[in-house]
């Protein structure tokens, strides 16, 4: 494991105490900083002083249930969220989803699968938290832009989405998402080119991820999400979004060319 690997903090919130030990000693001897409690109220205050850098949440918590606390800490809080429970009905998994988890492990689980996963999510993780501090100059477009001032915009060196002329929030995966698509605007990608290349390799075949994804995003961008403007479906082959338009504000700017009002 890589050393940078080995100073990534891991809150797990498992109320059961012998899965809790055996997560615990399991993350301590693969060189993770661990924290572990067993119910969601006191998992708000530890996730304050202990500041994860992801999480291990079981939805089944006394005194404040797992999507009470998912989405408390999604008030402040980007850290990747990995559920595991034993709750195998799709509806559940898709409400966990689109409360900002970033993945839905179902109980029993093997642990090497866990281990899988955790690798999966810090990596997706970093390289956000690379673009965010870094903010390299990219040498495509600056950013998209389509449907002028009440359209879609996103500023790929700010990281920053605006939808009908306001500011919007996503969580880290929904913005991986859409980056993908509009980083190739007016080019259909498939459900597994888009599973592979946000969530990873082991996940190409999750498409209710996507789904619910794409309809997570579809509420917060779209005027009318039932009938969208920006994230469009091409039946069973994949996703795309309209082409930039000809010359966006965004590369005016770039250009130091004033945009116009």
């Amino acid at each position: 494991m890589a050393a940078s690997e080995k100073k990534t903090r891991i809150l797990c919130i498992e109320d059961d105490a012998q899965m809790r030990t055996f997560l615990t000693a399991q993350l301590k001897a693969r060189g993770f900083q661990t924290q572990a409690v067993r119910d969601g109220a006191q998992a708000i205050d530890v996730a304050a002083i202990f500041q994860p850098q992801l999480v291990l949440l079981d939805l089944s918590l006394p005194s404040l249930d797992g999507l009470t606390f998912l989405r408390r800490l999604r008030e402040w809080s980007k850290a990747p969220v990995i559920v595991l429970s034993a709750h195998d009905e799709e509806p559940i998994k898709i409400k966990a989803l689109d409360m900002g988890a970033d993945d839905y492990l179902t109980k029993p689980f093997s642990l090497n699968e866990l281990l899988a996963r955790i690798r999966v999510a810090l990596r997706r993780s970093e390289e956000t938290d690379r673009l965010r501090n870094n903010a390299v100059a990219e040498q495509q477009r600056p950013g998209y832009s389509y449907g002028g001032q009440n359209g879609l915009q996103v500023n790929f060196a700010r990281r920053q989405v605006i939808a009908n002329g306001q500011e919007v929030h996503l969580t880290p995966t929904e913005y991986d998402l859409l980056c993908e698509l509009t980083r190739h605007p007016g080019k259909v990608l498939t459900h597994r080119e888009l599973l592979q290349r946000v969530w990873g390799p082991d996940y190409s075949g999750e498409n209710t991820y996507l789904r619910t994804f794409i309809r997570h995003l579809r509420r917060k961008l779209e005027p009318d999400p039932a009938n969208p403007r920006f994230l469009h479906n091409e039946l069973g082959v994949g996703y795309y979004v309209p082409a930039p338009d000809a010359e966006s504000n965004l590369e005016a700017e770039a250009q130091g060319t004033p945009s116009q009002p």
